[in-house]
């Protein structure tokens, strides 16, 4: 099991590079099942927090990290709404956004268990979800299971795969 300690080298390590590059960024975490993404993103996410210039999202598929997360941050969990594809993901992250314009980072914990995406499905999410990042200014950390999971399009936002 890898160490919370390494996740945040990976973070600092995103943020500069977001910060060189002048841009706005998509991260995904992927380790196996266990191994603290969630932890991980939600002490992420709590520091972002107190960084951040706008508003910080955390969307769940569950409520165990409702009390984890600094009252700060929106919690929203996807087991309320009927979430099967990924345009109706897409969909509610539009939602999201069109609702409060100073938004400037979404976490989004466990994506395959929150839709179930093939190799094309994530990649049209994949897509969308940089032409967002484009159009609203927006960072997202998202969390996944195991290298295996991760389709090829997915696999350059990855910033930390189980060894």
């Amino acid at each position: 099991m890898k160490k919370n300690s390494e996740y945040y080298i990976i973070y600092i390590i995103g943020i500069l590079k977001n910060k060189v590059r002048g841009g706005n960024m998509i991260q995904v975490l992927c380790d196996q099942r266990g191994a603290g993404k969630t932890k991980a993103l939600i002490d992420m996410a709590n520091n972002k927090v107190g960084t951040s210039k706008g508003h910080v999202i955390f969307i769940d598929d569950d409520k165990r990290a409702l009390f984890e997360l600094h009252r700060d941050i929106r919690f929203i969990t996807t087991c309320d709404y009927n979430l099967k594809n990924y345009e109706g993901f897409y969909g509610f992250l539009c939602g999201i956004l069109s609702a409060d314009y100073d938004i400037d980072t979404i976490f989004i914990d466990g994506l395959f268990n929150i839709v179930n995406l093939d190799v094309e499905d994530a990649a049209h999410l994949f897509y969308k979800l940089e032409k967002l990042e484009e159009e609203y200014d927006v960072d997202f950390y998202i969390s996944a299971n195991e290298e295996e999971e991760i389709p090829e399009c997915m696999k350059k936002y990855i910033n930390l795969v189980c060894a």
